[in-house]
């Protein structure tokens, strides 16, 4: 039996070589009573006929408030299904998951959608926005899960687009926009319900390099709001703009360790800016 969404509520507002390198995190840094996120022996099996498919093997990490995390892993690592779970669009076989004091196993479907809805919010590679919105509506879409009226559901998206600077884009449909303005529209849409986390799954693999470091820029800002960022991604050179790697391999962590000089994407920009002018002359 899952737990009342009332008290869900309530509970809610209570380079690959630097990659390598850096401090270990020991068990003392991050103990099981501390973090926003708290995860504990996770284990994920699927059933492929006859055949177990260990997903998740014992991973077991804190998150506090405030990090901004790059989880890395090739295909079939588990980084995946990671991510899945933290964003309770599944949920584990076996092992403990706390986010910010409730524990997601053991709520219901329609608890989850709850949770998703107001605690976190969701960026992904392609985007996913609706085609015959505009750039405001899109970022409006998660409003009407939780009767938010109208005029506030229009004022609060505008000023999500505002926070990536696309406010004098609002009315423009995803085709009138770039890539890097459509996946600005997407974070707006993923902070419109002023969420504690925000979890991106390779939010610059369809960009290039340049508008990935403006992406980046954008989720440093946000981070240092007081925003947690999760973030996977194969790019060993867009992780070292987060402040901590964790690398999967086999469902398993091997390295989790703190980055203590992350990249700032603004001076990066600034020097890509200079290149620029000295070509152009």
């Amino acid at each position: 039996m899952g737990t009342n969404i009332s008290s869900v509520s309530d509970g809610i507002n209570s380079d690959a070589a630097k990659i390598t390198g850096g401090e270990n995190i020991s068990p003392g840094q991050a103990s099981f009573n501390d973090g926003l996120i708290k995860i504990d022996h996770l284990e994920k099996t699927y059933a492929m006929g006859d055949v177990e498919v260990h997903a998740l093997r014992g991973v077991s990490f804190n998150v506090v408030c405030k990090e901004f995390v790059a989880i890395m892993g090739a295909s079939g690592s588990g980084k995946s299904t990671f991510m899945n779970i933290l964003g309770c669009l599944d949920k584990p076989t076996s092992g403990t998951y706390i986010l910010d004091n409730i524990n997601v196993g053991s709520l219901s479907r329609d608890e989850l959608a709850f949770i998703r809805n107001k605690k976190i919010g969701f960026v992904f590679q392609g985007f996913n926005l609706l085609s015959r919105t505009t750039a405001l509506e899109n970022v409006e879409l998660p409003l009407f899960y939780n009767s938010t009226s109208t005029k506030l559901r229009k004022e609060k998206s505008i000023e999500a687009l505002k926070k990536v600077g696309l406010e004098e884009r609002i009315y423009h449909y995803p085709n009138q926009l770039s890539g890097g303005q459509q996946q600005r529209v997407a974070i707006a849409r993923a902070l419109v319900n002023d969420p504690s986390i925000v979890l991106a799954d390779e939010p610059t693999g369809n960009l290039d390099s340049k508008t990935s470091i403006e992406v980046m820029e954008i989720f440093q800002k946000l981070n240092e709001q007081g925003i947690t960022i999760i973030l996977v991604t194969h790019e060993p050179d867009i992780a070292l703009f987060a402040k901590r790697h964790i690398i999967f391999r086999d469902g398993k962590i091997i390295s989790d360790k703190f980055n203590a000089e992350p990249n700032k994407a603004s001076e990066v920009l600034k020097t890509i800016s200079s290149i620029d002018d000295e070509v152009k002359v």
